[in-house]
C-alpha cells in the first residue's frame, strides 16, 4: 500500500462476522437518518414524521436481531466496519444535502435507502458459495423486504387522505413562499425596471452595442441587488418564507433573466432588427409574468396583464422618449 494513500476493502474480501458487522453499522446509520428526517418534517408534516419515527424503529429492531445472531456465533466483540470502508458499498448522502428540497426529495430518499439495502443483502447473497453465509444474507434481504412492506403500512396508518391533503397544502405554500414568490418578484423588477435604461440608451445611441453593455450592467446589477435584499429581509423563521438562501438566488436570477431578455437581442449588429426583436422579447416577458401570476398566486389574468402590461409599457414609453429627446 502507498503511504499515505488508504484503501477500501472489497466486498469479497469480508468475512461472514465482518458482513455480519457492517450490517449491524448500516442499520444503525440508517435508523438515525430515518429519525432526523423525522424531526426535519414534525413541524410542517407531522404525520409524515411519524411515518420516519416508525421506519426508524424498524431499523432498531432489524440491528438488535443482527446482533443476536452476531453474539450467537461470533461472541460480544463486534468489528468496526461501515459502509465507507467497503469498495463498492452503496452510500448516504448526508441529511444537510437532502433537508432544503422538500418532503417528496426526503421521501424519495428513504426509498432508494430501501431499495439499495434489499438489492445488496440479495446480490451478496448470490456471491456466496457457503450455506450459512447464503442464510444469513438471504434473511438480511427478507428483513430488508419487509421494511420495505412495513414502511408502506406505516404511511397507510399515518397519512390518511385529510393528512396528505393538509401536508400537500403545506408543501404547495413554501413553494410559492421560498421559490414562485420571490421569483416572480425578481422577475418582475428586471423586466420592467431595465425597460427604460435599455431603450434610453438604444434610441440616444443607435449603438446595439453599448445598448448590449448597459443592459448587461443594468441586468446584473438588479439581479445582485435584489439578490442581496430579499436574502437579508428576511430570514423566515417567523414567515415561514423558507429559506433566505433560496428566495435570494431565485429573486436575484430571475431579476437578472429579466433584464437579459430584452438585453441579449442587442448583440444583432442592426439597430432597428435588435430593437424589433427587442420589442418582441419585452411582449413575451410581460405576458409570461401575467401567466405566472394567474397560475401560481391566484391572481385573474386579465387583471395581472393589465397591471403588468401597463405598467411595462410605461416605462418603456419613458425610456423611449428620454433616449429619443
Amino acid at each position: 500500500m502507498i503511504p499515505g494513500i488508504q484503501t477500501r476493502r472489497r466486498f469479497k474480501d469480508l468475512s461472514e462476522q465482518e458482513i455480519l458487522a457492517l450490517a449491524i453499522s448500516s442499520e444503525e446509520d440508517d435508523a438515525r437518518i430515518y429519525r432526523s428526517y423525522g424531526e426535519l418534517l414534525r413541524v410542517d408534516y407531522p404525520d409524515t414524521a411519524k411515518v420516519f419515527d416508525g421506519m426508524a424503529t424498524e431499523e432498531d429492531g432489524h440491528r438488535q436481531r443482527l446482533i443476536e445472531l452476531h453474539s450467537k456465533r461470533f461472541g460480544d466483540v463486534i468489528p468496526l466496519i461501515r459502509r465507507e470502508h467497503v469498495a463498492g458499498f452503496y452510500a448516504r448522502r448526508p441529511v444537510w444535502l437532502i433537508e432544503n428540497l422538500g418532503i417528496e426529495r426526503i421521501r424519495a430518499e428513504a426509498e432508494g435507502m430501501e431499495r439499495d439495502a434489499a438489492a445488496f443483502y440479495h446480490k451478496a447473497a448470490q456471491r456466496t458459495a457457503d450455506a450459512d453465509t447464503r442464510k444469513l444474507l438471504g434473511d438480511l434481504a427478507a428483513a430488508e423486504a419487509g421494511h420495505q412492506t412495513r414502511a408502506g403500512e406505516l404511511e397507510a396508518e399515518h397519512l390518511d387522505d385529510s393528512a396528505l391533503a393538509a401536508e400537500e397544502r403545506t408543501s404547495h405554500r413554501a413553494f410559492l413562499l421560498t421559490w414562485v414568490q420571490p421569483g416572480l418578484a425578481g422577475l418582475m423588477d428586471g423586466s420592467v425596471s431595465t425597460l427604460a435604461p435599455i431603450f434610453a440608451t438604444a434610441f440616444a445611441t443607435q449603438d446595439t452595442w453599448t445598448t448590449f453593455l448597459v443592459g448587461l450592467a443594468a441586468s446584473v446589477g438588479a439581479g445582485i441587488s435584489m439578490g442581496f435584499t430579499e436574502a437579508a429581509s428576511d430570514d423566515g423563521e417567523l414567515s415561514g418564507r423558507g429559506s433566505p438562501i433560496k428566495r435570494g438566488f431565485a429573486s436575484g436570477i430571475m431579476t437578472m433573466l429579466g433584464g437579459l431578455g430584452h438585453a441579449l437581442p442587442y448583440l444583432i449588429p442592426d439597430f432597428w432588427t435588435a430593437t424589433i426583436v427587442a420589442f418582441a422579447v419585452v411582449f413575451i416577458e410581460l405576458w409570461a409574468i401575467a401567466w405566472i401570476q394567474n397560475k401560481f398566486m391566484e391572481t385573474p389574468f386579465f387583471r395581472a396583464a393589465f397591471q403588468v402590461v401597463l405598467g411595462g409599457a410605461l416605462v418603456f414609453a419613458a425610456g423611449v422618449l428620454i433616449g429619443s429627446g
